[in-house]
């Protein structure tokens, strides 16, 4: 394998190199950071109070407009949110997921598939109107971001996509074992400081807990516009048992057509970034 510099490595470069994989070292600025993956720490809960629960996501203040707090309380758009939109999301008895589409056409049965901090829903929204034979799950804390979301969904009249409110980590902890078709991870925050690599995502602890919920043939599909961070998932997923790298130990999976272009790989991309897919299926 060849060895490239950030700006050689491009979508059509799938190809794994060994590089110099900086890090920033520096003080935390909240206004860096990215709207992102919405869960916690794997630690398994329990009545240690004294237990350090690390979220991997940040809420923050954001504007919310009137569409997105239109979907939020008017009662035409409550089919889509599936627990409380405001606040904590309350996951109590949210257990099964494919039970939320026994009244759709598509039914329960329906392919599935789960989208992780979809942000403001726009290639979740694609997604579903792509493949309308799909169910598709969005989980997010982020509320202008669930609402629009929720507020798209409504005036697409979609019948194949639920939004929760919540902490995906738990959520996933509460599902049956080889629940969901497809998990999805785009863009995730990379939290680019050392000493905040505990609260990124992909790791072995979190990747047993989203192996657990796939079924088995199941994809679990990730992208990043962060070199460091692109090739610290290829080492953890390459090296975790259970599941298999789709373009082979070492390699990124070439962009897929059906994954659509987000705000943050058009920002990548303007930065001259490169952007790095990787799918993995379930053994």
């Amino acid at each position: 394998m060849s060895s490239q510099s950030p700006s050689d490595h491009s979508i059509d470069t799938p190809v794994a190199s060994p590089v110099d994989h900086s890090v920033d070292n520096s003080s935390d600025n909240p206004s860096e950071a990215v709207s992102t993956a919405s869960t916690t720490d794997d630690k398994e809960a329990n009545n240690d109070k004294h237990m350090r629960i690390v979220n991997t996501f940040m809420k923050r203040r954001t504007h919310m407009n009137k569409n997105a707090e239109q979907a939020l309380t008017d009662p035409k758009f409550a089919e889509y949110l599936v627990n409380n939109s405001f606040g904590d999301g309350n996951l109590d008895g949210i257990d099964d997921l494919r039970v939320l589409f026994n009244d759709s056409p598509n039914g329960s049965n329906a392919p599935l598939t789960v989208e992780i901090g979809f942000g403001l829903g726009d290639s979740l929204i694609e997604m579903a109107i792509a493949d309308p034979t799909r169910n598709f799950i969005g989980v997010e804390v982020h509320e202008p971001g669930i609402g629009k979301c929720a507020y798209m969904a409504g005036t697409q009249n979609l019948t194949n996509i639920k939004i929760i409110n919540g902490d995906a980590i738990q959520l996933l902890k509460q599902l049956p074992e080889n629940h969901i078709d497809r998990i999805q991870l785009y863009f995730p925050d990379p939290w680019r400081k050392k000493r905040h690599f505990k609260r990124r995502f992909v790791s072995a602890e979190r990747m047993a807990i989203v192996t657990r919920t796939l079924k088995p043939g199941g994809w679990f599909h990730t992208a990043t516009d962060w070199e460091h961070y692109a090739f610290w998932m290829l080492e953890v997923l390459d090296n975790f048992a259970g599941l298999s790298n789709q373009a082979g130990t070492g390699n990124f999976t070439p962009r897929p057509d059906f994954r659509p272009m987000t705000k943050f790989e058009r920002r990548g991309i303007d930065r001259d970034h490169g952007v790095w897919d990787l799918i993995y299926t379930k053994d």
